[in-house]
């Protein structure tokens, strides 16, 4: 079952990331199961660096902010 990426927290990405990745380095899954497990992968590799860009412009944000009330 693919995991859904909407609402998930940055840290539930990696470790759902992780887990993908040791699953299909253990080469036991199906063909069919490894391509639902990379395309789940994409998604939340996606996700994850949305949630990155976000923080990255909150972060810019309120530096540029704290410079301004210094000056």
């Amino acid at each position: 079952m693919a995991a859904k990426t909407e609402k998930i927290t940055f840290e539930a990405a990696l470790e759902r990331l992780e887990a993908i990745a040791r699953e299909l380095e253990d080469g036991s899954a199906t063909l069919d199961k490894s391509l639902d497990l990379y395309n789940e992968g994409i998604k939340l590799i996606k996700s994850a660096n949305a949630m990155l860009d976000s923080a990255e412009k909150k972060i810019k944000l309120a530096k540029k902010d704290s410079e301004d009330n210094d000056q």
